[in-house]
């Protein structure tokens, strides 16, 4: 099973973007989830979404991201508005802390640096 997320970059404060995970040699219907990871901290959760769709978010991000998945393509997408030099962190899509399955391999993440 191989993770690749992309999509960050460089923003301003207020600005938005949108990332994409592709989840590619094994199962996708199952919870799914972002993660990030800021310099000299712990990886945190950002987001969940359940195979049914259902979503939830760190209290640190509600109502300004939104997670969604497209199981035809087998991938999860993180749309994050309003950023914050706060949200400055690696971003990592995985399985959901709860699934029997967590952690799959780490990928590379993708990088999202938000200036003020």
């Amino acid at each position: 099973v191989q993770l690749q997320a992309c999509g960050g970059g460089l923003v301003q404060a207020g600005g938005s973007l949108g990332l994409s995970c592709v989840v590619s040699g094994g199962i996708f219907s199952i919870n799914m989830g972002w993660y990030r990871q800021a310099p000299g901290k712990e990886r945190e959760v950002v987001a969940i979404i359940t195979s049914r769709g259902v979503a939830s978010y760190a209290d640190s991000v509600k109502g300004r991201f939104t997670i969604s998945r497209d199981d035809a393509e087998k991938t999860v997408l993180l749309q994050m508005n309003s950023l914050k030099p706060e949200d400055t962190a690696v971003y990592y899509c995985n399985v959901a802390r709860t699934s029997s399955y967590y952690p799959l391999p780490w990928g590379r993440g993708t990088q999202v640096t938000v200036s003020s």
